[in-house]
């Protein structure tokens, strides 16, 4: 086989055919691996509203996003409506991100129908390492920091350093207040969500 001349043509025509198959696989990998990685997605935000909504048999019956506007910029939450296996109206677990120290906390907060917070998850965060492990203990119940069964609407869901009744974690109240913020704007998203004809949802919020 005769050897290509070493031209700008040439080379330029080589590069191009290596990026075109490299493309190629990497599409073909991508296409692949989507199906796996979207159930597994799926899963895990299945198995955090369960967690967060106490445990127990449930069905998410509708999932609702909501938009608001805070401090001139645009936030998006997502509400996923939960019954009980009686078709008792349970309440909601809602997604709810905010900026920390790091970068971005995203929670996943569950409330009954009177906004009581039932549990909270992690979903992500860019805080210092060991810090985002912390975060998800710190507050949960018999934790420092506990939140559980406290209500946004009557209880001040801030740090103590704020005039809160919230012990911020040790030698980080940044992201203790991020986390905070978002669990409160996880509850104003709750309380101005749509009304659902079925379970009536926002008749059960504290205003």
């Amino acid at each position: 086989m005769k050897k290509l001349e070493s031209t700008i043509t040439n080379m330029v025509f080589v590069l191009v055919g290596v990026a075109l198959i490299t493309g190629g696989i990497l599409a073909y990998v991508n296409h692949v691996t989507e199906g796996p990685v979207k159930a597994q997605a799926e899963k895990a935000l299945a198995d955090g509203i369960k967690t967060v909504m106490g445990g127990g048999e449930l069905t998410v019956t509708k999932t609702d996003t909501v938009k608001q506007n805070i401090n001139g910029k645009e936030v998006v939450f997502v509400l996923h409506q939960t019954e009980d296996s009686q078709h008792n109206y349970l309440g909601a677990a809602v997604e709810s991100t905010t900026g920390g120290f790091g970068g971005d906390v995203k929670v996943l907060v569950g409330f009954n129908a009177e906004g009581t917070v039932l549990g909270y998850t992690i979903l992500q965060h860019a805080e210092t390492p060991g810090l985002g492990a912390k975060a998800d203990q710190w507050f949960q119940k018999g934790g420092k920091g506990d939140i559980i069964g406290k209500n946004p609407a009557t209880d001040n869901l801030t740090v103590s350093k704020d005039g809160g009744s919230v012990d911020a974690i040790t030698a980080s109240t940044i992201t203790s207040r991020a986390f905070l913020l978002a669990i409160n704007q996880a509850y104003n998203a709750y309380k101005n969500m749509p009304a659902d004809a079925d379970s009536g949802a926002t008749k059960h919020v504290e205003k």
